[in-house]
């Protein structure tokens, strides 16, 4: 039995759309990623470092076999971070997301975070503010429900932060959730060097952006092995100041602040362009972790809070 013509010319179509999809140049992506890596890349030893790993792999023909994109940006991912550990360092394949960080997309080109991360408030039994806080996002886009959310939890007797299921964000959403937590002086959060600029930078609560602060209410911070970068951050924050109790499981480990670079033909790499150091510590939490005051598995960190709490009254 034929098939039918149009049915053919369909299947030609599409064929030809996803060979033209899948098309990329195997050297100018590795070339432009190990440019990138060398110059940006918050440790310019590890940066040079993993430039020469993957051209030395391009030049020795190591590349030329894998011809799917996704493969690629897999291997080159692998290759990097066989160099430097670094979980910040992400290189995928995604034409999409791409054309969106291109089209300057404010959530780089990602989702956007429903409700911007703020998954659940709740005032418990007791008076006790709970938020369940599922991303750090840009307060120039959350302010609006941040401080709506702010203004209630601050009401609190005491205040749990749920981050177990928090990978991240922005370190302005950090800023302005601790302006809450502290007193009507300025308190110094965290420096950042940032190696393309050769500059550091700071951040301060700002007590003006909230609309009551507590210096004295009670805090507790949920922590899992999920709990990453900012969220991370503020946790680590929060120990070091004395203003928190951490309870759960150590964190994942990444303190190395970056973003997305474009480089050919749909492939993207997240670049760690800094790293934090603690005011208090002078040091940060990559690769180790932030680890809780009260370690606990992360599915028990929560009654463990409340029956602190209670136990307190």
């Amino acid at each position: 039995m034929n098939m039918p013509r149009i049915v053919i010319s369909l299947f030609i179509i599409f064929y030809s759309f996803g060979l033209q999809a899948q098309s990329f140049d195997q050297t100018n992506v590795v070339t432009q990623l190990a440019q990138i890596m060398d110059r940006n890349y918050v440790f310019p030893e590890k940066g040079k470092a993993m430039s020469d790993l993957i051209l030395s792999k391009l030049k020795m023909g190591e590349y030329n076999e894998i011809d799917s994109p996704s493969e690629l940006a897999k291997q080159l991912d692998a290759d990097l971070k066989s160099v430097a550990n670094d979980k910040h360092i992400r290189v995928t394949y995604n034409p999409t997301r791409f054309e969106a960080i291109q089209q300057g997309s404010p959530t780089g080109g990602r989702p956007a975070q429903g409700n911007y991360g703020f998954e659940e408030l709740d005032i418990l039994e007791g008076n006790i503010g709970y938020l369940d806080l599922r991303g750090f996002s840009d307060i120039r886009f959350a302010e609006e429900v941040a401080k709506a959310a702010m203004d209630k939890l601050i009401q609190s007797d005491a205040i749990i932060f749920d981050l177990r299921k928090n990978g991240g964000g922005s370190p302005s959403m950090i800023r302005f959730i601790s302006s809450y937590l502290f007193g009507d002086k300025p308190v110094h959060l965290n420096t950042f060097y940032w190696r393309p600029s050769d500059r550091y930078s700071e951040t301060w609560t700002a007590p003006d952006l909230a609309s009551v602060y507590k210096p004295n209410v009670p805090v507790y911070v949920l922590t899992s092995s999920y709990t990453f970068s900012a969220a991370e951050e503020f946790t680590y924050n929060l120990k070091n100041l004395e203003r928190a109790t951490i309870i759960g499981e150590t964190t994942g480990g990444g303190a190395h602040p970056g973003g997305p670079m474009l480089l050919t033909d749909g492939f993207i790499v997240n670049v760690p362009q800094g790293r934090a150091i603690n005011p208090i510590t002078k040091t940060n939490w990559e690769g180790v972790g932030v680890k809780p005051n009260i370690e606990i598995k992360a599915d028990a960190a929560l009654d463990k809070a409340l029956q602190l709490i209670k136990a307190k009254n």
